[in-house]
């Protein structure tokens, strides 16, 4: 039998990676295992499944994650703020453990997806806490619809210059340079858990927090079938957040609450403080000890702050 060349073996591999890497209808699991284990919750929205998790009860609240994150950066918030009130956590389409369709993530996808997914839950209103991207969907929904959202926590997010913002360099290579998806998809296969433990290096400030089952859990989510095809699409629509919103910061009329991690990376404290001279009626509160997902470092701080804000408006 002929031996193949090292280089015909290296094309067949990506071959077989890149057909292996379609996306595949999900499996959803019944429960997942966050600090507690939660029932996970399931809704259709034109024929996609969203994933969420819905916790206590009183006035509603959803926690809206960032770009390629998932539910379990808010694992520290679902105790804490359900003991007054309804907390629903969403794994956004193409993240997490909802669907991952091939489809443009275009602000007015997002938001729609978004508007049909509350009233699918039955809330005419509510407050939306978001992280990075997270915060800009948030925005989004201030903007486009403000009689769906009571009042504002924006999570070290969604600046209006998000391209000139981004210190971190490697989030800047990836925006700027980033791989063709068949070579991103390669160096997932051979990187994977190194390259995951990167990008938390990036994010999250304490070292001692990046553990092994941190590093496993986002890895998996990493890995998930058809997950980079919608993080690529919502790198390219960041001109169109850009276009539609960052104009109208100043028009946003909810109270707002922006959170700062003291040491974000990705987008540094001056682009906090600068969207909160931007934003009326908002309060600024920079957490120490942590970095671009302050929530999950110094959740303690974090919860205070929110509870303290939502009770006194």
């Amino acid at each position: 039998m002929p031996q193949l060349a090292p280089i015909h073996v290296l094309l067949l591999l990506i071959i077989l990676l890149v057909t292996s890497c379609t996306p595949k209808p999900p499996t959803t699991p019944q429960y997942i295992d966050l600090l507690q284990r939660h029932t996970v919750h399931t809704t259709t929205i034109n024929g996609h499944t969203l994933t969420y998790l819905d916790e206590g009860q009183g006035p509603p609240l959803i926690l809206i994650h960032g770009f390629g994150g998932s539910m379990w950066q808010w694992e520290h918030q679902q105790e804490a703020l359900a003991e007054h009130h309804r907390v629903i956590t969403i794994d956004m389409l193409g993240s997490g453990l909802s669907d991952k369709p091939e489809t443009d993530y275009s602000p007015t996808f997002i938001l729609k997806t978004f508007t049909e997914f509350m009233d699918t839950l039955g809330i005419p209103q509510a407050t939306l806490i978001g992280n990075s991207l997270g915060a800009g969907v948030a925005i989004g929904m201030a903007l486009t619809h403000p009689e769906r959202v009571s009042t504002l926590v924006l999570v070290d997010g969604f600046p209006a210059n998000v391209v000139d913002s981004i210190a971190s360099p490697s989030y800047k290579r990836f925006v700027h340079t980033r791989p063709p998806l068949w070579l991103a998809r390669l160096g997932m296969w051979l990187a994977g858990r190194w390259a995951t433990t990167r990008i938390l290096t990036e994010i999250i400030y304490d070292p001692k927090l990046i553990t092994p089952v941190v590093i496993e859990r986002s890895y998996q989510n990493r890995k998930a079938s058809g997950f980079l095809p919608p993080l690529y699409s919502q790198i390219e629509q960041i001109p169109e957040w850009e276009k539609r919103f960052a104009p109208q910061l100043g028009d946003i009329t909810q109270p707002t609450l922006i959170i700062w991690g003291e040491h974000d990376r990705v987008f540094p404290t001056t682009v906090g403080q600068t969207m909160h001279k931007t934003i009326p009626h908002s309060t600024f509160l920079e957490v120490p000890h942590s970095g671009h997902i302050p929530q999950w470092e110094q959740p303690q701080v974090v919860n205070q702050a929110i509870l303290k804000f939502l009770h006194s408006n």
